[in-house]
């Protein structure tokens, strides 16, 4: 028997259609969180230890594409087909700004200093918004050559980075300057592009293969090919060993980073994929799919060579026990005011 096929993930249900984004917080004095994007219009926030459900943002009209918290996870943003970007409270759930675009958004994200909010879509724009002063129009960054998949923030805010959906390669784009000075090249168009939370890595996933980049020196540093077409890959931020890719073959499996060997192999998603993350301290990973689900798998105690990985040895009793250690931590621990926010029901 394949002890490598053996894990337990929590499973979080709620979203009534695909989950296509995935987006932790760094971990703040009240833990850390997860947030969703769905076609089903409604973004949900999420513990990210336990995966419980704590509000739903409503106000969206159309499927939204992306999310993000920003540092203190006390604000969230979100980009959808609907033709707007939204920026939530989240503590209560309420709407703060919705920014009107001419087309559907794809991607957005807070700087790290979350003043400022970068969005991107299929009008081949990238766009600032100072969050301090959300009547002022935004910032337009030089046209993007194609429409925009994925944005982040990387260098303290100093560059920007986007892929598209119609082309191969990440580009870098100086924010001052507003001009791109970078393309890392890729042959298929980069589907999930992550930069680590240390600063040192790009990693992308296109077509079947997963690449890791030098941030700061923009070289190639490992390339792998997946057993199927990948849609997202994220690396563990802790130690950097290892990491998470997941597609359509509907597994989410975790790899070597240094040697590109397979250490785990989860089934569980009835449909593809679409997106994978690791939690800010590496102890989790969650994929959200096609089924309308995220799952939340552990990976065990952390150890420089993780030989104690839950999903690779197929230890199930350890995953329950840190699942209930995890709610027993949390237990009364409340972020959105009861009847502010409430989860809909899937129909």
């Amino acid at each position: 028997m394949d002890k490598k096929r053996i894990a337990v993930p929590l499973v979080c249900h709620g979203h009534s259609r695909p989950v296509v984004d995935l987006f932790y917080s760094p971990v703040t004095p009240d833990g850390f969180f997860l947030i969703s994007a769905s076609k089903d219009s409604s973004p949900m926030l999420r513990n990210g230890e336990t995966g419980d459900w704590i509000g739903t943002f409503e106000g969206h009209k159309g499927a939204v594409w992306s999310v993000c918290l920003d540092t203190n996870a006390l604000r969230a943003a979100s980009g959808s087909a609907d033709f707007t970007a939204k920026v939530w409270d989240a503590l209560t759930g309420d709407e703060l700004h919705s920014f009107e675009h001419k087309h559907i958004v794809r991607a957005c994200s807070f700087s790290e200093d979350t003043h400022l909010l970068l969005t991107g879509g299929i009008e081949k724009v990238l766009r600032i918004y100072d969050l301090n002063r959300p009547d002022a129009p935004p910032r337009e960054v030089d046209k993007s050559p194609g429409s925009i998949r994925t944005v982040a923030w990387m260098h303290s805010d100093q560059t920007i980075l986007s892929s598209c959906t119609d082309m191969g390669g990440v580009r870098l784009w100086d924010v001052r300057s507003g001009k791109i000075v970078q393309t890392l090249e890729t042959k298929s168009s980069v589907t999930s592009a992550e930069v680590s939370q240390d600063g040192r890595y790009i990693t992308t996933a296109d077509g079947s293969t997963v690449k890791f980049w030098d941030a700061n020196h923009f070289g190639l540093v490992q390339s792998y090919n997946m057993p199927c077409t990948v849609e997202s890959a994220s690396l563990e931020p802790k130690y950097g060993n290892k990491f998470a890719a997941g597609g359509e073959d509907m597994w989410v499996r975790v790899f070597d980073f240094h040697t590109g060997e397979e250490i785990a192999c989860n089934k569980g998603h009835h449909g593809p994929v679409h997106c994978v993350r690791f939690s800010p301290g590496g102890e989790s990973y969650a994929s959200g799919s096609e089924d309308g689900t995220i799952r939340i798998w552990q990976t065990g105690p952390l150890t420089h060579d993780d030989t104690e990985s839950v999903a690779a040895n197929g230890t199930v009793g350890k995953v329950k026990v840190s699942a209930e250690d995890v709610s027993r931590k949390i237990e009364g621990f409340h972020i959105a005011e009861e009847g502010k926010t409430k989860e809909k029901e899937s129909e």
